[in-house]
């Protein structure tokens, strides 16, 4: 069973053999998601001896519903994939030959040089991780810093995801004082507390990374919000008639009329000074179709809400401390959603 990456191509095939003196007419995949069969796939007249393939990727990926998860439980969907050669075509006939195979689909992504059919988590499947951006470069200063390494402010807890050797998922949730969090054998995530006062303890984006799973991403400094608001106009005619005498109009009702008024939300962040081996996280954001923001209510600023957002910038530049010395990024989010509520 593999945890494979559903934002990439993933192909099941089969070769299509000769079985005795029967040459096969058709092939058929069958796809099974969360023990419902939801797909079946036929291709006609193979090539005799051919290995036909099906990419199963995109029509999995429509059952995978990712939505906030409070505790940061990681969502999947269980894949069978059944592939069979047929004596007849359309899948019908008898079946010359099957091969079946199992995995747990992630919305995850692999990147051109992780090569095909990339599977959870990337580096090796034979070995356990933590489900974060792995650092493999030393400090500036020749000093080796942590593997894996994420940002909280003091007193904040949080998560972090981990896969053991077999594929098995864990989710662990540390404290508010914890410096670090053990996985399996002599593996740690090394937990980096900031102090921040002038900006208070920053505000959380929660992002789903590039292994699938949510990931915090704190910005530590300066805060802006703006409102860009939209709208059409039209030209109304405003004269009265009136039973006796001129026609005439009233100055305080206004000719030129706007409609269909709609406003956005944007809120520009500033990372504060993280090192350099923090640039995959902010690439990974950038590259997430799933992003939310943790902000006070508006009805009650003492309680926090999670909302949908956007990323509005379209790329970042990597920073090295060779180059910029103090590396921080500047991030706009858009509200996944219109100010005025049109839901209908």
């Amino acid at each position: 069973m593999s945890n494979i990456a559903l934002r990439n191509p993933q192909y099941k095939n089969i070769v299509a053999a000769t079985v005795g003196s029967t040459n096969p007419l058709s092939v058929s995949c069958k796809i099974t998601i969360d023990s419902v069969l939801r797909y079946t796939l036929i291709k006609n007249n193979p090539v005799v001896g051919s290995n036909v393939q099906f990419d199963i990727s995109e029509l999995v990926r429509d059952y995978l519903n990712i939505t906030y998860q409070s505790a940061y439980a990681i969502q999947t969907v269980a894949i069978t994939s059944v592939l069979s050669t047929h004596s007849l075509t359309n899948g019908t006939g008898s079946v010359l030959s099957t091969t079946s195979t199992s995995d747990v689909g992630f919305e995850a992504y692999g990147t051109f040089d992780e090569g095909a059919n990339p599977s959870v988590p990337f580096i090796s499947v034979q070995s356990a991780e933590f489900l974060i951006a792995p650092n493999f470069s030393g400090n500036a200063d020749g000093t080796v810093p942590p593997k894996w390494q994420i940002y909280y402010p003091s007193g904040q807890e949080g998560y972090v995801h981990y896969i053991s050797a077999t594929g098995v998922t864990a989710v662990y949730n540390f404290n508010g004082n914890a410096t670090s969090q053990s996985g399996q054998g002599s593996l740690t995530c090394v937990i980096k507390r900031i102090d921040c006062t002038k900006y208070g303890i920053g505000t959380k984006i929660i992002f789903i990374n590039k292994y699938g799973v949510q990931q915090d991403l704190w910005f530590f400094l300066k805060e802006t919000k703006q409102v860009t608001r939209t709208n059409e106009n039209y030209k109304a005619n405003t004269i009265v008639y009136p039973t006796s005498g001129k026609a005439t109009y009233d100055i305080k009702n206004a000719p030129n009329k706007l409609f269909n008024t709609q406003a956005k939300q944007t809120v520009s962040l500033s990372s504060g000074y993280y090192p350099e081996q923090a640039n995959e996280m902010f690439q990974q954001l950038l590259m997430s179709e799933y992003v939310w923001l943790e902000r006070p209510k508006n009805s009650n600023p003492s309680t926090n809400e999670i909302v949908p957002v956007i990323v509005k910038n379209s790329s970042i530049d990597f920073k090295t401390s060779v180059n910029e010395r103090l590396i921080e990024y500047k991030i706009e989010f858009e509200n996944a959603f219109d100010y005025i509520n049109n839901i209908r």
